[in-house]
């Protein structure tokens, strides 16, 4: 099945890359700017500023008020959105293709507009430092974060992106006025969008909201982190589980071998099929969560494994781990098994790409870490290209006991863990 995009691509004079996806049957359009610079560019003292800022920019312009903006939202049925990542920072809506200009007029006023004022920055500072407690309260998450700035010690990929509670009290007027000056500017921004529209057009109005911003440079980020093979036990009594999170470097983002890389998670952890969903949960009993997932990035990665269980099984859920790893390195997959991987993985992949916001998603994410468009096509080819000793060599590759990471993280009940429990 062959999925022919249309695809267009304008960078304006001041350098604002502008991106679109016609879709004729559909009746929205999404769109996003995205700023290519996250978390990882910050300095350890202002720890959680692109966060900080992404939720500012709502809270009113100068000509728009916080209630201004959902209001006009609202009466287009549109759905204004934001996030932040560690290698970037989106601001996206989506509406009806007929209320575009409203749609991109407060989109823009948000990005290029925002006000910062000292009562809002007071509040918002509040509402951030109970994000920070969800986020310690939620077992999955924290183990993840913990895992996170052990792996990445000292290097800003490390830190968490909402900040923490000691550098979020720190962040005042200037520094959020500094941080918006220095990256909302048309050198450091992708702006996609995707949905019924006509991508002349578009650039048009594009053109008219953003012709007049300064065109800058490209944020330098720090070189790559190097990771470490730490291993921590944190005991927290208030969980009933034991949550563990063990991991490796992986290839980059944009690495050639990133579809070998694909398959490997999908066979280990990605999906009710999986070795570890069958063995861990469906033939032992023993988590009723666990996977394991990629978290890439422009210039490293990480590949990990989670599950959740009683302190008693932790260690032997660590052990049968540890045997999957093994038996991925001693053997080949079968034929079956790997053509099962690459359909799951050319479902995910394409039914990913169903809607007009993950299309103007994926738009930019390649433009950013790319400078290419794949068509679905090619994509489908790299998956089917490869081979079970591809998969074998990767999990050779990744897989070294001297380079897992573990994070075990709950009523620990004396649980030892030391190298030797890592063979694989």
């Amino acid at each position: 099945m062959t999925i022919e995009r249309n695809l267009r691509r304008t960078v304006l004079p001041n350098g604002l890359i502008v991106l679109t996806e016609r879709m004729e049957h559909m009746r929205s359009v999404a769109m996003g700017v995205w700023i290519k610079s996250g978390s990882r560019a910050e300095e350890a003292e202002i720890n959680g500023i692109s966060h900080f800022v992404e939720h500012m920019v709502f809270k009113g312009t100068r000509s728009r008020s916080a209630q201004h903006i959902a209001r006009e939202m609202d009466s287009i049925g549109g759905n204004l959105d934001a996030f932040t990542g560690k290698e970037m920072i989106c601001f996206n809506v989506k509406s009806l293709a007929e209320h575009v200009p409203i749609a991109l007029d407060v989109l823009s006023d948000l990005v290029l507009n925002p006000v910062f004022a000292s009562n809002d920055i007071e509040r918002e500072r509040g509402v951030i430092l109970e994000e920070i407690k969800i986020d310690e309260d939620n077992p999955d998450i924290l183990v993840h974060e913990l895992f996170t700035q052990n792996f990445w010690k000292d290097h800003p990929l490390g830190k968490p992106i909402l900040g923490t509670s000691t550098t979020v009290a720190r962040l005042d007027q200037q520094r959020l006025l500094d941080y918006h000056f220095g990256r909302f500017h048309a050198g450091n921004m992708v702006f996609s969008a995707a949905g019924n529209l006509h991508h002349d057009e578009f650039v048009q109005a594009v053109t008219d909201k953003f012709a007049g911003l300064h065109p800058g440079q490209p944020t330098t980020e720090l070189p790559a982190p190097l990771s470490s093979a730490r291993i921590l036990l944190k005991n927290k009594k208030s969980l009933e589980q034991v949550q563990i999170c063990l991991g490796v470097p992986a290839p980059p983002v944009a690495d050639e071998s990133r579809f070998t890389t694909l398959i490997l998670n999908t066979v280990l952890g990605g999906g009710m099929s999986s070795r570890l969903f069958q063995t861990i949960r469906e033939e032992r009993g023993m988590a009723y969560s666990v996977y394991s997932d990629m978290t890439p990035y422009r210039d490293t990665g990480a590949f990990c494994v989670y599950a959740g269980t009683s302190a008693g099984k932790a260690l032997e859920c660590i052990d049968l781990i540890m045997t999957e790893f093994a038996k991925l390195k001693q053997e080949p997959l079968s034929a079956e098994e790997l053509t099962r991987a690459k359909d799951q993985l050319k479902g995910n992949i394409l039914m990913g790409l169903e809607s007009s916001n993950s299309r103007m998603a994926n738009l930019a994410r390649q433009e950013i870490y790319f400078g290419h468009f794949f068509s679905s096509d090619e994509i489908i080819a790299r998956v089917e290209a490869v081979q079970a000793e591809q998969v074998q060599r990767m999990a050779q590759q990744l897989f070294d006991p001297e380079r897992i990471a573990v994070t075990l993280l709950g009523r620990l009940d004396g649980i030892k863990l030391s190298r030797s429990g890592l063979v694989c």
